[in-house]
């Protein structure tokens, strides 16, 4: 005797509620036996073909995912079946695709709070942000008590400039979710950017969650070893003039994120050896021929290591190295900004200086360029960095003999044919800092984009014109063209968020005043 229909679908009706129990525990190899159960009796039960998919999503097969999905559409096109699609196609890499998705689920079911956060999400990581602002406000008006719409939209108005904005919303996500360390250190960012260090260094120590490798990838947790870890304890003796040193401790400074940071952060070092007898860091291996000859030779009792010692009895207490502004209780006023600290080699400095001489009509002014970031993997490399023809018109610039110094592995970065005829470019030469300290040490200004070479430049008391993009790194504080930190820098920030244009015109005119008026003949 066959089963009623309606006995049937009340029968899988309760399969299907044990499979969607079974998924969120985590027992995939129950959904699926339970799942094909229900397909073996009515291949068209949408929540069954849904789960399949769920499965096949899991599993990392994306392909086999979005067969199964389209399947369970074409039957009946439900509002989480779109949600689904959309997640699939994040992670085939089709962010058109996913935005497709949310938007035919919208159709559907306007007032769906998921569909309007990621879609705003997705906006943001194309970079439509104006676009995803609008998203993050429709969630927003559906769930105000969504902290991540408020974190996100928090972003998105400090990359508009709208810094107060960003910082109500990044309190109110942590109000929502006291444990959101991205809001955390969100908030850091906008505190620091106006400024507000005092306030802004205990969020700061959050700031590992937005670590990222140079190929974009989450960075791994915190850098920490097991020592006790120095949090400012007597700095303020530090800040006042040279001292006998009587402590016997010994401080491990760790290494973090870019090659800029420590460049601009090392300067603390010397701070430290006022309050402990010795100091050691951790130095990025490209930085260390540069160090030894900058630092050491200067304080002896600083020791680079080239990576954490096995074996940690040689050292008392550990700090990672961007915690030290805040150990040193750093304020705007007091950044320890006494330029310069680095050095180059004056051997290897004159070596570049006699291949520098032998260039036809010597006496011109000698610049420096970098146009573009390193690591490109990561999505602010794209907003601070030029293309080679962007800055061709500027290498016209006849007054000056223009140096490249741009070093990179990204074939999309290196000179065009207009750009290369007007550099000098000897990079090729250049393996480590040390040796672009050297060629540095022989310009007579650097221009750069937000990248390591402009802090090299800048610690060494060169003058640098700074190519900043809009709402660009807290470090550089909004609203001003100046630096304390750098006190020989000079910013030229975007007006409008991605456009060059006008910060180029401003660089050509500082250029025109500052050189044109020097005779072109010796």
């Amino acid at each position: 005797m066959s089963v009623p229909t309606s006995s049937r679908s009340i029968e899988h009706a309760s399969l299907h509620d044990e499979a969607v129990q079974a998924y969120q525990a985590g027992r995939h190899d129950v959904v699926r036996v339970l799942a094909d159960r229900i397909l073996a009796e009515d291949a068209a039960h949408v929540g069954a073909i849904h789960l399949r998919g769920l499965l096949a999503l899991a599993a990392g097969d994306a392909q086999d995912a979005q067969r199964w999905l389209e399947r369970a559409i074409g039957i009946r096109p439900e509002p989480i079946l779109f949600n689904t699609l959309y997640a699939i196609h994040l992670e085939l890499g089709d962010l058109a695709g996913a935005v497709q998705s949310i938007r035919q689920g919208l159709a559907i079911q306007p007032d769906f709070v998921a569909f309007h956060y990621n879609l705003a999400l997705t906006l943001q990581h194309l970079g439509q942000i104006e676009d995803a602002a609008i998203g993050y406000r429709r969630t927003l008006e559906l769930d105000p008590d969504h902290s991540a719409a408020h974190n996100n939209l928090g972003r998105v108005c400090a990359d508009l400039g709208a810094m107060h904005e960003a910082e109500r919303h990044y309190r109110r996500a942590m109000e929502l979710a006291p444990g959101n360390l991205v809001a955390r250190n969100n908030l850091a960012m906008a505190l620091l950017a106006t400024g507000r260090y005092e306030e802004a260094w205990p969020y700061f120590e959050d700031r590992w969650v937005s670590f990222k490798q140079s190929d974009g990838r989450p960075a791994p947790v915190p850098v920490e070893v097991p020592l006790p870890r120095w949090r400012g304890e007597g700095a303020s003796t530090a800040s006042g003039p040279p001292t006998t040193q009587t402590s016997t401790q010994r401080l491990l400074v760790l290494h973090e994120q870019g090659l800029g940071d420590s460049l601009q952060f090392v300067r603390y070092l010397a701070l430290a050896l006022k309050l402990f007898a010795r100091v050691g860091y951790v130095c990025p291996p490209q930085l260390r021929r540069l160090y030894e000859q900058s630092l050491c030779s200067r304080w002896p009792r600083l020791e680079l290591l080239d990576a954490v010692p096995p074996e940690l009895s040689s050292w008392d207490q550990y700090i990672p190295l961007m915690s030290l502004p805040m150990a040193f209780a750093t304020q705007v006023a007091t950044i320890p900004a006494e330029l310069p600290y680095l050095h180059a080699d004056a051997e290897f400095a004159a070596a570049w200086r006699t291949r520098l001489e032998a260039l036809p009509a010597p006496h011109l002014p000698r610049v420096g360029m970098v146009w573009a970031g390193g690591h490109s993997g990561i999505a602010v490399d794209r907003l601070r960095s030029l293309a080679a023809a962007q800055i061709a018109p500027l290498l016209g610039f006849p007054y000056v003999r223009w140096i490249s110094l741009q070093k990179t592995d990204d074939p999309a970065k290196l000179p065009d044919t207009a750009s290369n005829a007007q550099l000098i470019d000897w990079t090729d030469e250049i393996a480590n800092f040390a040796d672009t300290a050297a060629l540095i040490d022989n310009l007579d200004l650097v221009i750069s984009v937000d990248t390591s070479v402009a802090h090299l430049a800048a610690a060494m008391g060169k003058p640098v014109w700074l190519l900043n993009r809009f709402a660009g790194c807290w470090r550089w504080l909004y609203g001003r063209d100046d630096s304390p930190w750098y006190p020989g820098l000079r910013l030229f920030t975007q007006t409008r968020r991605g456009d060059w244009s006008d910060v180029l015109e401003r660089v050509a005119a500082a250029l025109k005043q500052t050189f044109a008026a020097q005779d072109a003949t010796p």
